[in-house]
């Protein structure tokens, strides 16, 4: 596979994540009433339509600063310029590192689209147990954190492979070795 196609399939799979999350935002905006919630698992999950002015999760959502929207666009657009660097600079697809930035890129995506025509990003997706909740996020949302977790993954492992190599491989390396 060339290096375009590889490339292509990276940001192929990044659109299929936006397109998902479009798709997704728009069925829980118009089929959820604002507030309102589907029970899904009693006790475990349930879809509840919500809108964040926020970071992921809510974060910053009761911020009362008028520049906080902007601030997140800035951000979202220089993490975006940052994936694509890095993604264009993948030579293979579907290696865990450029799934993790295809991720990475579709859900912010995702995010920004909302953030940009309307100022809030819509969140459906609850999960809790008894009286203790995780955020309601979205499906961009979780593309982002299973990227950075594919990512997390993939230094791990390659710390432990390395770690597995012989400390001192001079003799292979060498080009003289052997030789006297």
């Amino acid at each position: 596979m060339t290096k375009n196609s590889a490339r292509a399939v990276h940001f192929l799979l990044a659109a299929l994540v936006v397109a998902l999350d479009r798709w997704t935002k728009h069925l829980a905006a118009t089929r959820i009433a604002l507030y309102a919630h589907i029970q899904i698992i009693p006790g475990f999950f349930r879809l509840t339509h919500t809108e964040n002015t926020g970071a992921a999760f809510s974060l910053f959502a009761e911020s009362p600063t008028h520049w906080k929207t902007g601030l997140l666009i800035g951000f979202s657009v220089i993490a975006m310029a940052i994936v694509i660097v890095l993604l264009w600079k993948q030579s293979r697809p579907l290696t865990m590192t450029g799934v993790a930035l295809s991720l990475i890129l579709g859900g912010a995506g995702g995010n920004l689209w909302d953030r940009v025509a309307s100022g809030k990003v819509v969140d459906f997706l609850l999960f809790y147990v008894k009286r203790y909740q995780w955020p309601v996020f979205n499906l961009a949302d979780s593309s982002i954190v299973i990227g950075a977790a594919l990512l997390v993954l993939e230094i791990l492992f390659s710390k432990l492979h390395g770690k597995d190599l012989p400390s001192d491989s001079s003799s292979a390396e060498s080009p003289n070795a052997g030789q006297s």
